[in-house]
């Protein structure tokens, strides 16, 4: 199974608020003609892998834009779903290699995974193998940082640069396992 990562970071490294707030994102949703490749990249995906934490504030975002993507919740306690508006959405527990063997018995091919825990866990376990990083340009001096604490050093190759004019620069790795 291929994993991926799509994940948006301030310049000095943090992906929300301490309070989890990812409000500094706002103004790039409120720039309609340029999605910086999600679509392309989502339409490449059949499942949507997230941490707990993450599915809480993506819940909250005014524009649901997962309909009908299976997405699995990495969590071990009971999800708070509105009838009817989530049920696509799957709670899911175990170590990194379990759930991604799970989610290939599933008959599930390439996975985006989501979170800074979530993408810490499977970089540590050797299981991710693209990221597509867009580093917007804002300092929040601090946050919830996009890699946790690293269990070994993760050796990259970088394969594209894209350097929007509105200043964001998105990066896309492979990661070496």
């Amino acid at each position: 199974m291929k994993v991926s990562v799509f994940v948006a970071t301030s310049m000095d490294g943090y992906i929300a608020r301490e309070d989890n707030s990812i409000d500094w994102l706002e103004n790039l949703e409120a720039n309609g003609d340029q999605d910086y490749g999600y679509h392309e990249f989502i339409s490449n995906i059949d499942a949507i892998l997230m941490g707990r934490n993450t599915f809480d504030v993506v819940k909250k975002l005014k524009d649901w834009s997962y309909n009908g993507m299976p997405i699995f919740v990495l969590t071990h306690h009971p999800l708070d779903l509105h009838p009817g508006k989530y049920t696509n959405v799957h709670p899911i527990q175990g170590e990194p290699r379990q759930v991604l063997a799970d989610l290939e018995k599933r008959g599930f091919n390439h996975l985006y995974i989501d979170g800074g825990k979530t993408i810490t866990e499977f970089l540590s376990a050797s299981l991710v193998d693209e990221m597509i990083i867009t580093r917007i340009p804002i300092l929040l001096g601090k946050g919830i940082p996009l890699f946790g604490s690293l269990e070994k050093e993760i050796k990259l190759e970088l394969k594209s640069t894209i350097d929007f004019k509105d200043g964001l620069i998105q990066n896309t790795y492979k990661v070496f396992k």
